[in-house]
């Protein structure tokens, strides 16, 4: 059992199976200030049920259950809410504190619920008091978002009808973006990055991974068109004007690169989700040993196995269009197995020790030669440690024959 912020009397308590309980103190709260640290708290054993209720942020986080009398304790109509998938503010207390906003946005990308008109035009008439939030907060609602959506294209539709998609203006520049129809007959980028999140969550790979994998893949699905805005226009292409993106891909990397610091995102995340935007593409060229060892290479930290799961995602938002699993990313897959850099890259054979046994003194031309060794192992000039042994023969000859 643990105390969870004592200012405001949480316990929580964790069973042997592993599941949590969060318990509050009947309490009284107040705002006094700017921010979420900007509430007096008063413990008050005596405050009724129905007050401590309504200071919840949601109808359906309001429910409370009496073990004694084991019924349900319904004072905002949270159990009809619930039932009709209907996302409800409790009271005018809603709006003291705009984290709640984002906590609406997860909780309906989360279970599938959609807002009432008079929250979205509640969440809408406090978007200036975003700056109030600390990022570490907006960072914990966009996680939750990440890893545990179910639709989570119900949540970015919610920060568009509340306005607080423009807190996230790479997000935001998505609207209205255009997109040839031939190959994207859903609509705008925006769209097409709604229905690539939610088929993401179907893709067998990302509902077995772990959370942080899970999280990542879903930030670099919503990213991974974020250089579109910038690129967009009309050109003469096969003999008529089409809609094209040129280079949205490596132009993407720096937006998605401010989205991620928009919302703090950890070194960890932000490593693995940008070489996932520069290279979604990347199926489309040839599958080569050669090219497929260096795609290994420029996604490290991430891998080819999680980029198939990104491109697999891209590919089926596209409704009418069907979903599944492209061909190119069939044969990037079976040459990443073939070459065993599906879930790392390839690593250097060729050791400062080689080269020292080789009969070479430690110096500055070691790095040289060892940057060299690994390009022509990517090259595929060799494979093993002999061949790069005669590899390195072969480069350090010719000064050996200098010496004679």
């Amino acid at each position: 059992m643990d105390l969870v912020g004592q200012s405001f009397g949480v316990v929580k308590l964790t069973t042997g199976s592993g599941l949590a309980y969060d318990f509050a103190i009947p309490r009284r709260d107040r705002k006094v200030a700017l921010g979420h640290k900007g509430f007096t708290v008063e413990f008050d054993a005596d405050i009724t049920p129905q007050e401590a209720a309504s200071r919840r942020d949601f109808t359906l986080n309001a429910l409370m259950f009496d073990p004694r009398r084991g019924e349900v304790l319904d004072f905002f109509g949270g159990q009809a809410d619930l039932h009709a998938r209907v996302l409800r503010h409790t009271s005018g207390a809603f709006v003291e504190d705009p984290l709640r906003v984002l906590r609406g946005m997860q909780f309906a990308a989360r279970f599938n619920l959609q807002a009432a008109p008079e929250t979205i035009a509640l969440c809408r008439s406090i978007k200036a008091t975003y700056a109030e939030l600390a990022l570490e907060r907006v960072r914990d609602e966009w996680f939750k978002w990440a890893a545990k959506s179910v639709v989570p294209s119900v949540g970015l539709r919610f920060l568009a009808d509340t306005e607080w998609l423009e807190h996230f203006p790479e997000i935001a520049a998505l609207r209205g973006t255009p997109q040839d129809p031939e190959w994207h007959p859903e609509g705008d980028v925006f769209t097409h990055t709604a229905h690539c999140c939610d088929a993401l969550v179907k893709v067998p790979e990302w509902q077995a991974a772990d959370e942080e994998s899970r999280i990542t893949w879903m930030l670099a699905v919503l990213a991974h068109d974020f250089g579109k805005p910038a690129v967009t226009h009309e050109a003469m292409r096969d003999g008529r004007m089409r809609i094209v993106s040129p280079g949205h891909e490596e132009g993407g990397v720096e937006p998605a690169l401010k989205f991620l610091e928009r919302i703090h995102s950890p070194h960890a995340i932000r490593d693995r989700v940008l070489p996932l935007v520069a290279n979604h593409l990347a199926h489309l060229q040839p599958v080569t040993d050669r090219a497929v060892r260096r795609l290994a290479k420029r996604l490290e930290p991430e891998t080819i196995a999680g980029l198939c799961v990104i491109v697999t995602a891209d590919h089926s938002g596209r409704p009418p269009k069907p979903a599944g699993v492209p061909e190119s990313v069939k044969k990037l897959r079976a040459k990443a197995e073939e070459l065993r850099v599906q879930d790392s890259a390839p690593k250097p054979i060729l050791q400062g020790r080689h080269l020292v046994a080789a009969g070479m003194k430690p110096g500055k031309e070691f790095k040289t030669i060892l940057h060299d060794a690994f390009d022509a192992q990517l090259e595929g000039q060799f494979g093993d440690l002999e061949g790069a042994q005669e590899w390195l023969g072969q480069r350090i000859a010719p000064r050996r024959d200098a010496m004679l």
